[in-house]
């Protein structure tokens, strides 16, 4: 193979994915077998194995118990909106967005304490092992999920206090800006850093996908006078969302 010539499986591949983008393998469609794909493109069995995992792994096709692979629906990717902007309730992005008559969202959570790992310890800039609160969040869109995030907030700084629980109290639900200013901890940043990665097994059991879809996740920290007082890990399936910024102009 010549340098930048690409594997025989990708070859193959790529030109079903092709079919499949312009429509020549349209949704619902059983894709070739191996033994088509052999005689098709002129490859081994294993080469055309190879191939079919590839589309596979990119949630091109889907495997049916018994009956074969076949080309899955291409979701209409929607908007997940990420804002700089808050209203004056103070409400989040995903509530603002709710908020809309034509959408149907809903969510829920649940929080314990826990001891900070390793890496959520470094992002908190508190020792490994200190207690955090530890919430879990599940998003829902006309009833299906889509989108989960979890969040850790040190109890160094909201333990015994009326925003220990983020979604009880009188503050429950609302942001941590809001949150926080309530125990005179004035939020003055918040960091977001966007990345890419295939879901965990038990991500997609709950949001609907299979090994190998790959999730967007926004790692969120807010600062109060440069000290980290939340992080928060979002996660959202890519082949069905974007996610959406809107900044103020300063």
């Amino acid at each position: 193979m010549t340098f930048g010539e690409q594997p025989a499986y990708l070859r193959v591949a790529g030109d079903l994915r092709k079919k499949i983008v312009d429509g020549s393998l349209p949704p619902h469609t059983r894709l070739p077998s191996q033994a088509r794909i052999r005689e098709e493109y002129g490859v081994s069995d294993t080469v055309a194995l190879e191939a079919r995992k590839v589309l596979m792994a990119e949630g091109l096709v889907e495997g049916r118990s018994g009956s074969g692979t076949y080309v899955r629906e291409r979701p209409v990717p929607k908007r997940v909106a990420r804002s700089g902007f808050r209203p004056a309730a103070g409400a989040t992005p995903f509530r603002q967005e709710q908020a809309d008559a034509s959408v149907r969202g809903s969510w829920e959570s649940s929080s314990e304490q826990a001891e900070a790992g390793i890496a959520i310890a470094e992002r908190l800039a508190v020792k490994p092992g200190d207690r955090v609160m530890r919430t879990k969040y599940l998003f829902r869109e006309a009833g299906e999920p889509m989108m989960l995030s979890t969040s850790w907030e040190p109890l160094a700084v909201t333990g015994r206090t009326p925003v220990m629980l983020p979604e009880e109290g009188p503050l429950g639900g609302m942001g941590v800006v809001e949150r926080m200013r309530a125990i005179d901890v004035i939020v003055d940043n918040v960091t977001e850093e966007v990345g890419a990665r295939p879901g965990l097994a038990e991500e997609l059991h709950v949001l609907g996908g299979v090994p190998g879809h790959v999730v967007v996740v926004v790692q969120r920290t807010y600062f109060a006078s440069g000290r980290p007082v939340e992080t928060a890990d979002v996660v959202i399936p890519a082949d069905r969302y974007r996610v959406s910024y809107h900044l103020p102009v300063k």
